[in-house]
């Protein structure tokens, strides 16, 4: 109670922090007067002057007032828009690395140049991140035209730019891309050669627009960059069938029940809230005898260690057949499954769900099955974004996640007032017995409300629920545009043109964010469709001003039959979503008004709300096609998302657990390639490397402590053959008195030091220094990529250990550190062995050089943004930009042999497969197959 009192007196803590800035605000104010009187050529002069103030030792802070007002001044000049004061709050807030919550339509864009502008001064380089590549180069130019007047550089990170572009862009002071592109460019930096090769600099401040949607939904999932792996394409399609036959025989069951099994009977059960699909003890016997009559077990028993595999497959195929439904969760396009993001409803061409999830849906659907792919590199959103010093946001919706924000990220979560009061009207939920009621009423509502001249939005949850809200329309006689996965590519116009009178617009989630809807139509937009063809003179302009005179018109008809009405057909299970639906109405003081359908068999109450209790009260009290609404229910709904949101925190904050844990060895391995890439030579690496891995050698067989006659003579012998390629008379060795390990130790240190001397002789010191470098770092990449793989599968089963009454990070994190100790011993025996048992010859003269701004002959590496724990993935596919191959190709498993040719050669482990000699190399070298592995094929 007191705090209801005091709040009311003194205000929140956030408006008492917004209120401390308007002194700041105040004195950018002042300065305004000043600044109008300034020639384009003085205005453009303050960034140089700026920057001479902070090499005198001034702070960005001391110079903020001065140069917000010169960016607003700018802003007028170049723009044509006038930061509100407002604006200036938010502009403070992005630069003190806090995120600003803004309500659509209050200029995110436009107060993110503020932000951008001062930092950029110091030339460190700043980042503004954006959803997808429309914002991100449609940003770029219309923001960039401020940026440039002032004298700045202005670069945009988009798919398939060379690797010079991507390098300029980065270099620029103010760099606009997507979150994706940002993270696998971090990552493929880390996959090149040399230090000339990456593209990126040292991180300074990025602003993450949409930030809730970066750092908290697509968070749920890593970033990986992945490359092929053998072809499993006939045991997906066996599966398949069998997984098929399983569930109809299963359906027919439920038939002869009259209604769904009781617990624990039929073949399977199935939890929609994780996704997953479990056999019962019938189901497991059953399974067993179709695949062995299908020929598909190694042994008659499902869970026998042979048949890992086996069972791993049939999970997913579980999980493809029973779970994810087409035009929900994917469509089939041009024969290719194709995703469909949960967040915008957009296809996600090129993504694909990992661990044969992907696969298993190809064949279901009977597309083409791509093979499956191995991590080669991934990182978490969370520990990529928390690499920046400095990290600033922006978001129509993010105070209900404030807690998550400062937990994961540190970052403080401030509401910026909006610059006139918000007067959209927020209507209480309609509950309705079951979804043909509901459309049934909502149909009715969208026409009483287009009729009138209101434009409505639809919000709606898929494909699906779009495609059937249709159908109930066009029977109702309602003209309308369908705005899902389906039709995309028209999505910024028909957005924009969701303001005009009577529009009726139903859009899949909140695709078509980036694009104002605004009231009386897009002036842009409608020149653009209604004007294409016509030539610049008096006539366009004649007809640019007709069109501007019928959208103040209709804007007026608009407002006075009471704005946008946005509708949802059901609750999203966060409750940002549905404020983001919300946000498109009422923006900058408009009237407007909100309204949400819910029935029970939506999912957010099938799955997640108290059924029981909302089931006997609407069955009992509800005739067909009756309504109920009522604070108590909206609040009991609300009760349900917190729930989700608390369930999905839980999920991201497990994904970051664990890849703290990889984020420890990535630093190490990422560091210890920079420091190889920066040094001139490596022999003295080199040379430690072989002293650890013949002393381990030693130390296997010749236990310390031990006495001879307990050394394991045989293992030794073998052990030096294989892998220091050198005959010792070892038996002689062990004859001698008082014979030590110490002594092998030093004798075998010496032997490889002489045959290394020999060896590369004739090889000029220049060359031979490049091949160390170059094997080393590519057998660091090979064990790395290899111990992804094994910690990709330790994380699979680590929760397992739960039933022995452990915490599975703890096993997750053990276990980890002891396969990263064994990785890096694996790898100082491997990098010797290649060094010693390889036959080295002076190369051919290289091939004449590409061009560093041409566009490299990639390799099809894969970037996904997969779940560990699901599969489930929520990015865009590129092929773009992996490493060059180094001088020497890459070694990338099995020991190196001689060629004619000159350069390191290794054996081919790929000869039996049927691999295309201009395909890229299975290895993941980024060569092409006839230039690496199939060189001697």
């Amino acid at each position: 109670m007191w705090q209801q009192v005091a709040k009311s007196i003194f205000g929140s803590s956030n408006d008492r922090y917004v209120r401390s800035l308007d002194k700041t605000v105040a004195r950018i104010n002042a300065l305004e007067e000043q600044l109008i009187d300034f020639s384009d050529d003085e205005l453009r002069a303050q960034t140089e002057k700026f920057r001479l103030q902070l090499a005198d030792g001034k702070t960005l802070d001391d110079i903020l007032p001065e140069a917000f007002a010169t960016v607003r001044e700018a802003s007028k000049r170049v723009l044509g828009m006038r930061h509100f004061d407002v604006q200036m709050v938010g502009g403070i807030v992005l630069h003190r690395g806090e995120i600003a919550e803004m309500k659509t339509g209050e200029g995110k864009t436009l107060v993110a140049t503020l932000a951008t502008y001062l930092n950029a001064i110091e030339g460190k380089g700043v980042h503004v991140v954006t959803v997808n590549d429309y914002l991100a180069t449609r940003d770029a130019e219309w923001m960039g035209r401020l940026h440039k007047f002032l004298g700045l550089t202005v670069g945009v990170i988009v798919p398939n730019l060379s690797e010079q572009q991507r390098r300029d862009a980065y270099a620029a002071d103010i760099t606009y891309g997507t979150n994706n592109e940002l993270g696998f460019d971090y990552l493929r930096d880390n996959m090149k050669q040399e230090r000339r090769q990456m593209v990126q600099r040292p991180f300074n401040f990025a602003i993450v627009d949409e930030v809730d949607s970066i750092l908290i939904d697509e968070a749920r999932t890593p970033l990986i960059i992945s490359g092929p792996t053998e072809d499993k394409s006939e045991l997906y399609i066996a599966l398949d069938a069998v997984v098929k036959q399983l569930v109809a025989d299963q359906e027919a069951l439920e038939r002869e029940n009259g209604g769904p099994l009781a617990e624990g009977e039929g073949y399977f059960t199935k939890d929609e809230k994780a996704r997953s699909v479990s056999l019962t003890e019938d189901g497991a016997e059953e399974i067993e005898q179709r695949l062995a009559a299908a020929g598909l077990m190694t042994t008659d028993n499902l869970y026998d260690v042979e048949n890992t595999q086996i069972v791993h497959h049939l999970d997913q195929a579980m999980r493809a057949v029973v779970m994810f439904k087409k035009d929900t969760d994917y469509i089939v396009k041009d024969e290719k499954v194709v995703i469909i993001d949960e967040f915008t409803g957009r296809m996600m061409d090129g993504r694909r769900w990992s661990n044969g999830l992907h696969q298993a849906v190809e064949a279901k659907e009977g597309a083409e099955i791509q093979p499956e792919n191995q991590t080669m590199a991934s990182i978490t959103f969370q520990n990529y974004f928390r690499m920046y010093p400095k990290l600033g946001g922006m978001t129509g919706t993010a105070a209900t996640e404030a807690a998550e924000f400062w937990d994961i990220y540190k970052l403080n979560v401030v509401e910026i007032p909006t610059n006139v009061p918000v007067s959209r009207v927020d209507e209480e939920d309609e509950f309705y017995k079951n979804t043909m009621d509901k459309f049934a009423a909502i149909a009715k509502a969208i026409r009483e409300k287009s009729e009138a001249g209101q434009p409505v939005l639809v919000g709606t949850v898929s494909i699906e629920k779009s495609e059937l809200l249709s159908q109930f329309l066009e029977k109702e006689g309602v003209k309308h545009a369908v705005l899902n996965a389906r039709f995309h590519e028209q999505e910024a116009h028909i957005v924009a043109q969701a303001g005009r009178i009577g529009a009726v617009t139903i859009a899949t989630n909140m695709a078509g964010r980036g694009t104002d809807i605004q009231l009386g139509g897009n002036l842009e937009f409608r020149v653009e469709d209604e004007l294409a063809g016509m030539e610049e003179g008096p006539e366009r302009d004649a007809a640019v001003a007709r069109i501007k005179e019928e959208i103040a018109e209709e804007k007026a008809r608009v407002l006075a039959s009471g704005g946008l009405f946005v509708l949802g057909t059901e609750r999203h299970e966060s409750r940002r979503i549905d404020n983001q639906l919300r946000g498109r109405s009422g923006r900058q003081g408009d009237p407007g008004l909100s309204r949400f359908y819910l029935c029970l068999e939506d999912d957010l109450l099938r799955i997640f709300g108290p059924d029981t209790l909302f089931a006997k009260m609407m069955n009992a009290n509800l005739e067909d096609g009756e309504a109920i609404g009522s604070k108590w229910l909206s609040k009991a709904i609300e009760t349900a998302q917190k729930k989700v949101e608390a369930r999905n925190y839980e999920m991201r904050k497990q994904v970051v657990q664990y890849d703290d844990v990889m984020n420890d060895q990535r630093k190490v391995i990422y560091e210890q390639r920079a420091e190889i890439m920066d040094s001139e030579r490596v022999d003295d690496v080199v040379e430690e490397m072989r002293r650890d891995a013949i002393n381990a050698i030693v130390a296997e067989s010749c236990p310390p402590g031990s006495y001879p006659e307990q050394w394991n003579v045989e293992q030794l012998r073998q052990r030096i053959a294989e892998d220091l390629g050198l005959q010792v008379p070892l038996d002689d060795w062990l004859a001698e008195h008082e014979v030590e390990p110490e002594l092998i130790e030093e004798r075998l240190q010496d032997l490889a030091e002489q045959k290394l001397a020999s060896k590369v002789g004739d090889i000029p010191e220049d060359a031979w220094r490049r091949v160390e470098k170059s094997i080393l770092l590519e057998r660091l990449d090979y064990h790395w990529k290899e111990h992804l793989a094994t910690l990709d599968a330790l994380r699979q089963v680590v929760f397992l250990r739960a039933y022995a009454q452990k915490q599975p990070i703890n096993e997750y994190k053990q276990e980890a550190f002891g396969l990263f100790e064994t990785m890096l011993e694996t790898l100082r025996e491997d990098v010797t062995k290649v060094l010693l048992t390889a036959e080295f010859r002076a190369a051919a003269p290289p091939p004449p050089q590409r061009p560093m701004g041409a566009l490299p002959d990639l390799p099809s590496f894969l970037t996904g943004h997969v779940d560990p724990f699901t599969g489930e993935d929520n990015s865009n596919d590129g092929d773009g930009s992996a490493m060059d191959p180094g001088l020497f190709g890459t070694l990338a498993g099995s020991p190196v042999a001689s060629t004619g040719s000159g350069g390191a050669q290794v054996d081919d482990p790929y000869a039996g497969m049927a691999i295309s000699r201009n395909a890229p190399c299975p290895c993941g070298s980024g060569n092409k197959y006839k230039h690496c592995h199939g060189a001697q094929a």
